[in-house]
């Protein structure tokens, strides 16, 4: 409310919201007061009764009859002005100095991508035809951000959400959040160099403070659960942790349990905590915290359904803590009992051959909803297993014809997976994993990116 005010007492007489809104009755009507239009454009599962606005675009509103509720918040702005763009057309009110939206699809696919909506139907088609116009280089920001995070090769779907995505969000987690909107909407490209560098800092320090975050998270469940035994949905806390990595933290925490986890961080001065959710396929985290939200248990709170955020009291703590339990915990138990890893062909090291990773790439692009193939290698003896980087694990194993390979287990240092990696070295073991086509130093090479190992018994 206080921000709509101050908006309005700045002259503004139109408010547009993106990627929240849906739920904002107060603010919405606040701005109403003020003699501002309001439109909003959202993607959040919407209450039954809307707040009041001008226009409220949702593929997600419980009205809505399109289908597209998959669509990321820049996917909804994207088609909200390809429909604007058409109407202008139609009534013959279009500039000719209108912007070229199919240029713009670069942006629309790194959104789409980094808010893990699912890459089907029309998501897909963004990021497909996205990622050829950002392998034209024609942005000077994105440009500049990928030569600060390394990036050699073409973009593909997984740069997006792994080496881009988290540079953007660096700046709003730990530093301002206005670097990425600037970044992105530069013309010169030596500014453009400068504020990736520092969102490229920022992404390091995030890393350090994330790291620091997860281990005391972990400390907290382990002992709960050692204490009360397996909870359906984790919950940790801390008193000044940063307000930006509990997202991340509560991805950690899903990915360690398979099993929905809420991170929270209070403010040792307000005393209100900000959390964040993340969720395992089947368990609607993002229902769960709204219906929390409806029935008073917490200040306010949203989401999907695999992430949501919220604010609350401690007070609120342990009764929420048992609503979300109550409310997920035959979902949990139901994915827990489906949580296998289903594979889809065998190979051996020899078969890993840039010629059949590129022709599996053109199935893609690959993500959340469209899965990269799953290949196991039955049998390989693990010859090397050592770090690589802060926290990742490369190996080098061969297969009984002697033919040889390679594979990277990303963030597995410390984790289940890398400690029983580096107790099968000598010795033979079942391989998991997708296969990614490295194209570093102008020289192609196939690794195994791993998703699991088991011992050869």
């Amino acid at each position: 409310v206080e921000a709509i005010r101050a908006l309005a007492a700045g002259g503004a007489t139109l408010l547009v919201t993106v990627d929240c809104g849906v739920s904002s009755h107060g603010p919405l009507a606040e701005a109403k007061a003020a003699g501002m239009d309001a439109v909003v454009l959202d993607h959040h599962l919407a209450p039954e009764t809307l707040p009041d606005a001008i226009a409220i675009v949702n593929p997600n509103r419980q009205d809505d009859l399109s289908g597209l509720g998959g669509l990321a918040a820049c996917g909804v702005v994207f088609m909200t002005l390809v429909a604007l763009q058409r109407k202008l057309r139609v009534e013959g009110l279009l500039s000719p100095a209108a912007p070229d939206l199919m240029g713009m699809l670069d942006i629309v696919a790194l959104g789409t991508v980094a808010d893990v909506v699912p890459l089907q139907g029309l998501n897909r088609a963004f990021v497909r035809q996205g990622l050829k116009v950002m392998r034209q280089r024609g942005r000077p920001g994105l440009a500049a951000l990928m030569d600060a995070a390394g990036l050699k090769e073409p973009p593909e779907a997984w740069h997006l959400g792994f080496l881009l995505g988290p540079r953007i969000n660096a700046g709003g987690r730990i530093g301002d959040a206005a670097l990425g909107a600037r970044l992105l909407t530069l013309d010169d490209p030596a500014e453009a160099a400068a504020i990736a560098a520092e969102l490229d800092r920022l992404n390091r320090e995030r890393q350090t403070i994330e790291q620091l975050t997860v281990e005391q998270a972990l400390e907290t469940v382990e002992a709960e659960e050692a204490f009360h035994g397996p909870r359906p949905v984790l919950v940790a806390a801390g008193v000044d942790w940063h307000p930006g990595v509990v997202g991340l933290v509560a991805s950690r925490l899903k990915e360690r349990f398979q099993r929905p986890a809420l991170a929270i961080a209070w403010d040792g001065e307000t005393g209100q905590g900000v959390g964040s959710a993340r969720s395992v396929p089947g368990a609607d985290i993002g229902r769960a915290v709204r219906k929390a939200a409806e029935a008073g248990l917490i200040v306010k709170g949203g989401g999907h359904a695999m992430a949501a955020g919220l604010t609350l009291t401690p007070d609120q703590l342990d009764p929420l803590k048992a609503f979300l339990a109550g409310a997920l915990a035959d979902d949990v138990a139901a994915a827990g009992e489906s949580n296998a890893l289903l594979i889809d062909a065998a190979l051996t090291a020899g078969s890993l051959t840039a010629e059949l990773a590129t022709e599996i790439s053109r199935a893609g692009p690959f993500g959340q909803g469209n899965p990269e193939p799953l290949f196991v290698l039955p049998g390989h003896e693990i010859l090397e297993a050592t770090p690589a980087g802060a926290a990742h694990l490369r190996l080098r194993f061969r297969a009984g014809d002697g033919s040889t390979g390679q594979a990277i287990a990303f963030r597995a240092q410390g984790q289940p997976l890398g400690d029983g990696l580096m107790k099968l070295k000598g010795r033979k073991a079942h391989l998991a994993g997708s296969l990614q086509l490295d194209r570093w130093g102008g020289r192609e090479r196939v690794d195994l990116r791993l998703t699991d190992a088991a011992p050869a018994a």
